[in-house]
């Protein structure tokens, strides 16, 4: 086997308990999970170790060291393994595979860990891993699913276990329509993830695996806070006393630290937000691995344009059909890497001097924490969306897969109010009218506008309480790690 790498002290002093963290190879896994592990160690004693993989590393090129835990944290890098009967582009089958095909590694080094480096109090891996759950049972650890998204999230997967209880081997049930959450939350059929859509998909079967392996847990641990959720963490503290589910912490927000100082590659985007007027700029990012169609990247551009607000963009690569990427080559396009070459013709020089478009990367805990921004044009992942309520910016939420539509249904909704959202076409596309009026109505701050701008400003509030010594996920943490010192004898 090949051997582990991992860094870290160790030190001399009495083995402290010790707890192990699972994190898939995206930053929206690795960054909530390295602030939990920074957590652990500083508020509650435990030594950490957080484990990624080898293999498929989909961390950003720049800003990586914005995901890693600090040096209190140990880490470990699980070794590669075989994957190259895997389809790259099917990230469900990609993380099951190389989950499973993991578990002799990941075996061998919690035992090692336990060994050599203080009693091993709970195993924590996040749920795109949930095989993983069956080596904690081996080894008679306690094992918490982490979940870097919200309660809609476990609540939709609760509903669809549900959906499926008592079915025969074999046959799976889509929801019909709308899908109610809980008291009062109710996720509409057309943003439920395209996963929990086609009975005949592979994916859609390996979720209800997945979903069923999530009653092994002793717990959940979840990055949202009680005051964005309230119904829901209601409802999941009911089921857990029924013991229809495992109990359920809400420990978030659990979010990105600065770096000290800019990175060299953030200065051009920082010094252009100095020069900036005080709440006067946008921000416009669709998160780290997410790409616009080119229909939809075209229309975003003239909304920005047709505003005539200041803009800061982080633009990606779109998602380029055939038809799409052959049509835009044909009317004079470029078919480089580039993506500022996808954008409409002179959309750069005509909104030169309000407008700022950067590649790939900007530093966005940093932006959305700089004087000068006002709003936030977001996909709605949940990283994102945390970061955002943590810095009081309003956002204008342009939801495009996965579990977005239901963040947005979140920050749209009477709880947390946040979020503008412009209905989108038959064919799913926002058009540059309806995103010009609502960075204007954020911006310009119409009637709603203002609402939002407040509620922004209550949620950033509710999101600091949170983490003070008497706040909801203060308390919660803390119930999790006294009943994990309490389950390995350290603590009576």
């Amino acid at each position: 086997m090949e051997s582990f790498s991992s860094s870290g002290s160790t030190g001399s002093e009495r083995p402290r308990p010790h707890v192990v963290l699972l994190a898939s190879p995206l930053a929206s896994h690795v960054i909530p999970l390295a602030e939990l592990a920074r957590r652990l160690v500083e508020h509650h004693g435990f030594a950490v170790t957080l484990v990624t993989f080898a293999n498929l590393s989909l961390l950003p090129a720049h800003g990586l060291s914005s995901c890693l835990p600090p040096a209190a944290v140990s880490t470990a890098v699980l070794p590669a393994v075989d994957m190259d009967d895997v389809p790259a582009d099917n990230m469900i089958q990609v993380f099951t595979q190389l989950s499973r095909r993991s578990l002799p590694n990941l075996g061998a080094l919690l035992r090692r860990i336990s060994a050599t480096a203080g009693p091993l109090a709970a195993f924590v891996p996040d749920i795109f891993c949930s095989e993983a759950v069956l080596v904690a049972g081996e080894l008679g650890v306690p094992a918490y699913f982490f979940l870097p998204s919200n309660l809609n999230w476990l609540a939709l997967e609760r509903c669809f276990l549900e959906l499926h209880r008592g079915l025969p081997p074999g046959e799976y049930h889509s929801f019909p329509g709308d899908v109610e959450l809980g008291e009062g939350v109710t996720v509409r059929h057309r943003d439920l993830p395209a996963l929990f859509r086609d009975p005949n998909s592979p994916d859609f079967q390996q979720v209800v695996v997945n979903a069923r392996r999530y009653l092994l847990a002793d717990g959940f641990l979840v990055n949202t806070l009680d005051e964005m959720e309230p119904a829901l963490v209601e409802a999941f503290k009911l089921t857990a006393e029924h013991g229809a589910f495992p109990p359920v912490f809400a420990t978030g927000p659990l979010i990105r630290r600065p770096e000290p100082e800019p990175d060299v590659h953030d200065r051009d985007c920082l010094e252009w937000l100095d020069r900036q007027p005080v709440g006067s700029v946008v921000y416009v990012s669709f998160g780290s691995i997410g790409a616009l169609s080119l229909e939809q990247t075209t229309e975003v551009a003239a909304g920005l344009e047709d505003s005539g607000q200041r803009f800061l963009w982080v633009v990606r690569m779109p998602n380029l059909t055939f038809e799409s990427k052959t049509a835009a080559v044909a009317a004079g396009g470029n078919d480089d890497g580039d993506p500022l070459a996808w954008l409409p013709e002179g959309f750069l020089q005509r909104t030169a001097g309000r407008g700022l478009a950067v590649t790939e990367w900007a530093p966005q805990v940093r932006v959305l924490s700089h004087p000068a921004t006002a709003a936030f044009v977001s996909h709605c992942g949940w990283n994102s969306t945390l970061e955002s309520v943590q810095a009081g910016v309003p956002m204008v939420a342009l939801p495009q897969g996965i579990d977005q539509g239901m963040n947005a249904t979140v920050l749209e909704g009477k709880e947390v109010g946040m979020a503008l959202r412009p209905p989108a076409r038959e064919d799913g596309i926002v058009a540059r009218e309806e995103i010009a009026a609502a960075v204007k109505e954020l911006l310009l701050e119409g009637e709603k506008g203002r609402a939002v701008r407040r509620r922004a400003g209550d949620m950033q509030q509710a999101a600091a309480r949170a983490w003070l010594p008497e706040g909801s996920s203060r308390r919660a943490l803390e119930e999790v790690a006294t009943k994990w010192k309490v389950a390995c004898g350290m603590e009576k």
